[in-house]
């Protein structure tokens, strides 16, 4: 069996206009969210054995974050193919993971990152329909998908052919985390 974890970037900042959209940082909140979200994975006892990630710096950010609160600090293999990949890229990356990895946590960005969360998952259980109908309604900056498949190999994954187990928000673990209101 093989499992993915896709984790997009964590809120990232605008008030610098004349940067690049490659070179945008997180901001506080984005730290914090993803801080928050690596203590959450290691509590949920999630792991993994490969990171394949944007190069971009809001992911480089993210990751360095997360990885702070998840307590490790795995290789990365920055893929510029990642960033604002389309699901079809992402899933050629999946595709060519090293089979030595039963669980790989893909990072980048969205709408590719969603994408290709539903175009992998079924509807296989009312779990899963409720964890698809999340992704579907909108998948927030980071936020984590878990997915496995039955397969040997990281080449036999395909559309359709996962099970999501898991969805999970910042505002999941932390209210605070949660969108911003204008009352």
């Amino acid at each position: 069996m093989k499992r993915l974890i896709t984790f997009r970037h964590a809120k990232s900042g605008w008030d610098q206009p004349a940067t690049r959209d490659f070179d945008r940082a997180l901001n506080d909140k984005g730290k914090r969210a993803a801080i928050t979200m690596g203590r959450h994975m290691r509590q949920l006892g999630m792991s993994f054995d490969a990171v394949i990630a944007s190069p971009a710096v809001r992911v480089v950010e993210t990751l360095d974050a997360m990885f702070d609160g998840y307590g490790k600090r795995p290789a990365v293999g920055w893929d510029r193919r990642v960033y604002l990949a389309s699901a079809s890229n992402l899933l050629e990356v999946v595709q060519e993971g090293p089979d030595g990895a039963d669980t790989i946590l893909l990072a980048g960005h969205n709408p590719g990152i969603e994408e290709l969360v539903l175009s992998l998952s079924t509807d296989a259980g009312e779990e899963e329909i409720r964890a698809r109908g999340e992704v579907e309604e909108k998948y927030p900056t980071a936020s984590i998908a878990e997915l496995t498949f039955g397969v040997d190999h990281w080449a036999e994954v395909d559309e359709g052919g996962g099970h999501l187990v898991r969805f999970v928000r910042p505002r999941d673990v932390d209210p605070a985390l949660g969108p911003d209101r204008i009352d």
